[in-house]
């Protein structure tokens, strides 16, 4: 929850009222739109990624082999390649696994789409070639591992002996369990062949770096894509803990269950930890995280005149909690007179009932059109209830609630915004928008209300950013 932001870390110039417009809300959603842009620019993938490989220790000749998995890869592989040719270095062949197509930046590098949030064919396909390219490696090879969210999905292919279709039943149900994302990667990575640092001992003894954008909560590459160069540090135990607390160890499928079961009696292996041989050869570094993105909206904001409040990554729990919060939060400075920018980033989360259709679209049988939506357009949503309701004083405030990526869960909307004209329009419209909020139907709510921020593809993966103007 975000209770505890909104009242600190607030510079000398917080408290400056801002002479701006007050005129309507397009002019807080275009100011609120650059401001999405400046963040998304300052965790960009690409320069990131080149300056991390200004200090890149790699013999002149030695064969460097190339991969890249995620959101962010395509730029990531991109600056890499390029900074690599710089450097006359050898380049032997590689994979780039992405959510969409693009050319591969290398010729002997294979560029691939895999599916995400849910694994498919082709990420089946793109787990296997994996394997296929890792083979051809030599113990002298060097492999520049490059990292980002939404790769447990888009190379997310079952371990051996297990059933493509159980670990896409796994991965519905823990999108729709409410579950943050390092728990969901804890469970996910036990069943996936590259996650739990599978990667790493594939690629060993020739020497890994990695380098990783981070998507989750204290940046840990253990977490970050299900970690597939970093020894997992969950054992069975832990997992099927997690999984018996939040009801969800009946529910994952049977030769799971089995499989856990058997690693503390010795049937079946445990992860990877640290004391394998093969982590000796790999190092690991985080060139980027969701804080990048906070601080690039603050210091933008800042250039623009606007007094600031910058809370760094402080969202977190029940996405529709959260923007009620948020929205009272607002309410209480806008009355109080204040007027600036207000920043945050993380990520909530959304919890399905066990029969409901999950807000990722994923219909259960027999169900009618599935509901859409994602977390940040249920925050925008339940933050536009409260926001209806609060007076004068919501004509100051403009909302936008949007994922770095994007995309907001299987939408084409980054996510939305919110304002004090929101809720009535969705009823206009002949929507019920407390019906959309209950069935986490946010998408088609927020749509009809003009709502909706649709950005496409950003070619990064940070988390989300929640940022609100008083004007």
């Amino acid at each position: 929850m975000i209770d505890r932001s909104l009242s600190t870390h607030t510079d000398s110039t917080t408290l400056t009222p801002l002479s701006v417009s007050n005129d309507s809300p397009p002019r807080g959603r275009a100011l609120l739109v650059e401001l999405y842009d400046a963040a998304v620019a300052g965790a960009a993938p690409g320069p990131l990624t080149t300056a991390a490989l200004r200090d890149f220790d790699v013999r002149r000749g030695q064969r460097i082999w190339v991969y890249a998995f995620g959101k962010a890869a395509h730029a990531m592989a991109g600056a890499a390649t390029a900074t690599l040719q710089k450097g006359l270095h050898t380049i032997a062949a590689g994979v780039v696994v992405a959510p969409e197509a693009q050319p591969s930046p290398y010729a002997t590098i294979s560029s691939l789409v895999g599916d995400h949030p849910i694994p498919g064919r082709q990420s089946f396909a793109a787990a296997h070639r994996i394997g296929e390219v890792a083979g051809g490696m030599r113990s002298d090879d060097v492999a520049l591992v490059l990292i980002s969210g939404g790769a447990t999905s888009l190379i997310g292919a079952p371990l051996r002996g297990m059933s493509e279709s159980d670990l896409v039943q796994l991965y519905r149900l823990l999108l729709g369990s409410g579950l943050d994302i390092r728990e969901m990667n804890a469970v996910r990575k036990r069943f996936t062949r590259w996650g739990g640092g599978r990667l790493a001992l594939a690629l060993a003894p020739a020497r890994t770096q990695a380098l990783i954008i981070s998507d989750v909560e204290g940046d840990d590459p253990a977490d970050i894509a299900s970690g597939p160069c970093t020894p997992d540090s969950y054992s069975a135990r832990d997992v099927i803990a997690l999984l018996q607390r939040t009801g969800l160890y009946d529910r994952i499928p049977m030769p799971m269950r089995e499989h856990l079961a058997g690693v503390p009696r010795g049937i079946t292996p445990e992860t990877p930890k640290r004391t394998h041989p093969a982590f000796a050869h790999v190092a690991t570094r985080v060139i980027g995280s969701n804080r990048l993105s906070t601080q690039a909206a603050a210091a933008h904001a800042k250039s623009l005149g606007l007094p600031v409040v910058d809370n760094g990554s402080v969202l977190d729990g029940d996405a529709a909690r959260c923007g009620a919060s948020l929205a009272n939060t607002l309410l209480e400075r806008a009355r109080e007179g204040w007027r600036g920018c207000i920043v945050c980033g993380g990520e909530t989360t959304v919890k399905l009932d066990a029969r409901a259709t999950p807000a990722h679209g994923v219909a259960p049988t027999g169900a009618g059109e599935a509901p859409r939506g994602g977390r940040c357009q249920e925050l925008a949503l339940s933050a536009a209830r409260v926001l209806a309701e609060g007076g004068d004083a919501t004509r100051h405030i403009t909302l936008l609630a949007a994922g770095t990526d994007g995309r907001d869960g299987p939408t084409d909307a980054a996510g939305a915004f919110a304002d004090a004209t929101v809720w009535e329009a969705i009823r206009a419209s002949g929507r019920d928008p407390g019906l959309a909020l209950a069935r986490h139907d946010s998408y088609g709510a927020l749509d009809a209300a003009g709502a909706l921020h649709k950005r496409g593809h950003t070619g990064t993966n940070v988390r989300d950013v929640v940022m609100a103007v008083l004007e």
